[in-house]
């Protein structure tokens, strides 16, 4: 399917690896440019690299830490009048929720939801007035399926949920979407070292860990990164103007509900 997007600007945020890196990768395949930004400068370069190598299209490199304002001033420098924004970062790791101080709690509510936040503050006026813009925001499947440990990381993303609708529905008019994407269990390199973490607290195998992780899923699979890539650019698409301040959980089936 063309997906009606060739020659638009997107920015991907914490596109080095995992889940942004394949969104950024279905975006260059869709013929965008494309910025990719992450804070590791020769991770961030080898995938651009990468990027280009596999889509044929312009990729650009921004290292920088976007929870601060110079980071994200760069990564504006870089792409000024973008028409695709997605919102990416790494939430904060397991930890209980008594253990958590203030600072923690602000640094965790700052990195995944306030960043979103300021940057679709800085980008969703010039969509607008161009009538096109589609902005997705990568959250978690825990939005919907709290776990304890997460507490912080399904706070903070709930509360950008929350705070983001209502923007959703002001702009809709002017072919601007907000939507979200809910991973579950991904064949990352966080997943990874998660049941790497896990084998070790239980003492036993990684090989043993992960079919017990697989066993939760009803696919029976953790999820390819390039199938949440395709579902990230079907939502930048010209053809889903009609989808907006929705949640859409990619999970395998592992949510219980209906809804």
């Amino acid at each position: 399917m063309d997906l009606g997007i060739a020659g638009r600007k997107a920015i991907v945020c914490a596109s080095s690896r995992g889940l942004g890196r394949a969104c950024a990768l279905a975006l260059a395949q869709a013929g965008c440019e494309v910025v990719i930004n992450g804070r590791d400068h020769k991770a961030l370069e080898t995938a651009a690299r990468d990027l280009r190598k596999a889509s044929g299209a312009n990729v650009h490199a921004v290292a920088a830490d976007v929870a601060t304002p110079e980071g994200q001033a760069a990564l504006l420098a870089a792409c000024p009048a973008s028409d695709i924004l997605v919102n990416n970062n790494a939430g904060p790791p397991f930890r209980d929720f008594r253990q958590l101080n203030r600072a923690q709690m602000i640094d965790g509510v700052i990195a995944n939801m306030i960043v979103a936040i300021e940057l679709t503050q800085k980008v969703i006026d010039s969509m607008a007035a161009k009538q096109f813009g589609r902005i997705v925001n990568i959250t978690s499947g825990s939005v919907k399926m709290p776990l304890a440990g997460l507490d912080l990381s399904s706070g903070a993303r709930a509360g950008l949920t929350a705070f983001l609708a209502g923007v959703a529905r002001s702009v809709a008019a002017s072919n601007v979407t907000i939507n979200f994407l809910l991973p579950g269990t991904f064949d990352t390199e966080r997943l990874q070292s998660n049941i790497e973490a896990n084998a070790r607290n239980k003492g036993i195998s990684f090989e043993q860990a992960k079919s017990e992780r697989i066993a939760t899923v009803p696919a029976r699979r953790f999820g390819n990164p390039d199938e949440f890539g395709a579902a990230c650019a079907f939502l930048c698409s010209a053809h889903a103007g009609y989808i907006t301040g929705q949640n859409i959980l990619i999970d395998g089936g592992a949510f219980p509900g209906v809804m």
